[in-house]
């Protein structure tokens, strides 16, 4: 998600977001453009899933790590924890929604105007290579930046060398085009180096895709509803700086405020805002 957020060391945290990351089309240098079919490999099982029936501690925790100094990006949002009116299960959907408001009486406040929920599998599941896919219906307007992404678990390393997958992100001032994008120490947003691509997806604020991503030893293809969009391929120079995909990485859901989505501002009346999520689940070569 053009970062690390928690993981980002200091001297590029101070960054703003470069303008090659802020471009609504990537330029031809850091774009990986394909059109290609996607789908569940062949010999490969379902290994981890949630149907949203209950918001289950055993499959994720809440992510509020920096909500009292403030998220990197200059976003806008505090995360709340065990709090239904930004994170909670309704008629089998996880609802994460951003909400014009300042919770003051909470201990971790930051003086932030706006609510949301972050959710991460970190320290519960993770997977070396597979195939992810996320059926949701996205986040909108403007100044909101719903994404679904991966961060590397090997928080040692530092962001971006430890790897960064975005399967979805979506800016709300450009609303209906979905970008995926990779960051690693060689390729990523803060030195202008990212690889990504994007697609139009009109219907992205008001119906249900398949986000999804395929992850093996060659190559990464994120794309939706069964087709990719974006390609990655491994160089197999052996190169942590190029290819740092071959450790665990967890799963990220989360609706920023603010960062990339509030480059042209935030409006208003965008609030409340959710994502809903009808489910997730992953696959795994057998």
């Amino acid at each position: 998600m053009h970062e690390a957020r928690g993981l980002l060391i200091a001297a590029l945290a101070a960054l703003p977001l470069p303008a090659a990351a802020q471009e609504t089309t990537a330029a031809s240098s850091t774009t990986s453009e394909t059109s290609e079919p996607m789908a569940v490999p062949a010999g490969y099982r379902q290994v981890w899933a949630d149907e949203f029936d209950r918001l289950d501690p055993k499959k994720w925790r809440y992510d509020t790590s920096r909500n009292q100094a403030g998220w990197y990006n200059n976003e806008l949002q505090y995360y709340a924890a065990d709090r239904p009116e930004n994170v909670r299960v309704e008629e089998g959907h996880l609802v994460i929604e951003a909400r014009k408001e300042r919770l003051a009486d909470r201990p971790d406040f930051g003086g932030q105007d706006y609510s949301s929920g972050k959710l991460v599998t970190a320290g519960i599941a993770d997977w070396t290579y597979g195939f992810v896919e996320v059926r949701a219906k996205l986040a909108c307007g403007r100044g909101v930046w719903p994404a679904i992404w991966m961060l590397g678990t090997d928080g040692k390393v530092g962001w971006p060398a430890l790897g960064e997958i975005d399967i979805m992100e979506h800016v709300g001032w450009d609303e209906g085009r979905v970008h995926g994008t990779i960051h690693t120490k060689a390729y990523n947003h803060a030195i202008h180096t990212q690889r990504g691509a994007n697609t139009l997806l009109p219907d992205a604020c008001t119906a249900f895709h398949r986000y999804q991503l395929d992850w093996n030893a060659d190559r990464i293809l994120i794309g939706i509803d069964g087709r990719a969009f974006m390609r990655f391929d491994n160089d197999h120079k052996g190169d942590p700086a190029t290819w740092p995909f071959d450790k665990p990485q967890y799963l990220i859901l989360n609706v920023a405020i603010g960062g990339w989505g509030g480059q042209k501002g935030i409006d208003a009346d965008a609030f409340p805002s959710r994502m809903e999520v009808d489910y997730v689940r992953i696959w795994q070569k057998r």
